[in-house]
């Protein structure tokens, strides 16, 4: 087993990918501690996970990651569950509201925000004290396409994917010499409400474009959840220690063997980045 006896806690784990997650920690031997903000999805999943691996201690509590209160409630009490904390995912995310920058509601703006920005920062908060006295720890943030690519008509989710995706290469620098790594996880356009909530957007808020894409995902399927939950579990093993500030695409990167390459990934290699010039082969005489 890869996480034997390692505790996590792991946001947004009530559905979708959060859950696959937590189910494939608790697989490769993990004990977990659930959070999500809706109760009645959040202690089903929480059962049926501990009825499935009755070897491993689930824990479950309500939270809503944008209030710094409750989070670091959840922090207490899922390290009152586990005794120690070793992984923190953060997985908990919305997409926001979609259509024409100027005229969405600013307050669902807003809200995207909190949640996908502040729901990184906050329980890092939280926890990074505990794993600095620790001197390890692992934070696994997922990240999506709005941090690599424009996406227009999303822009809430675009802006706060990509800022959540350099907090975590900032704080990967500051926790680096407590042996702590901070990586995020590209997952791939995966089937889940996420899809249906384009859908029922529909082109004229979303975009022809990027409603054709979602429309195919969600006929044919889209990226296994299984992809980001095992880049989750690497991720928070011992094979990836020393790897930090990375965003790492759990369907095109060749992470199953990046232990490999950790000497050549002190520099920009799956980092965020300012293309210039010459990165295209051109001179335009930089200064």
């Amino acid at each position: 087993m890869k996480l034997h006896n390692i505790n996590a806690l792991i946001t947004g784990s009530s559905q979708g990918l959060g859950r696959a997650i937590a189910a494939e920690f608790l697989r490769e031997g993990a004990n977990v501690a659930l959070c999500a903000r809706g109760e009645t999805e959040l202690m089903e999943t929480a059962r049926e996970l501990a009825a499935t691996f009755p070897e491993q201690k689930v824990a479950a509590r309500v939270c809503d990651v944008a209030d710094e209160a409750q989070v670091n409630e959840l922090a207490a009490f899922a390290l009152r569950e586990l005794g120690t904390l070793r992984v923190l995912v953060l997985n908990a995310g919305i997409y926001g509201p979609m259509g024409p920058t100027e005229s969405v509601p600013l307050e669902e703006w807003r809200r995207a925000m909190d949640i996908n920005v502040y729901g990184v920062l906050l329980p890092c908060r939280a926890v990074i004290p505990h794993f600095k006295r620790a001197g390890r720890g692992k934070i696994i943030v997922l990240s999506g396409g709005g941090a690599t690519n424009p996406l227009p008509n999303i822009s809430a989710y675009a802006a706060s994917k990509a800022a959540a995706v350099r907090l975590a290469e900032t704080l990967a620098c500051e926790l680096k010499p407590y042996h702590v790594d901070i990586n995020a996880i590209a997952p791939g356009p995966l089937k889940t409400r996420f899809v249906d909530q384009v859908l029922a957007a529909g082109p004229e808020k979303v975009g022809t474009e990027f409603f054709a894409k979602n429309k195919k995902w969600a006929e044919e399927g889209g990226a296994p959840l299984q992809l980001g939950a095992s880049l989750a579990v690497y991720l928070a093993g011992a094979d990836s220690d020393g790897i930090t500030g990375k965003l790492i695409s759990a369907q095109w990167d060749p992470w199953e063997r990046l232990h490999e390459f950790k000497h050549d990934l002190d520099g920009d290699i799956y980092t965020l980045r300012r293309i210039v010039p010459k990165d295209r082969w051109k001179n335009w005489g930089d200064k």
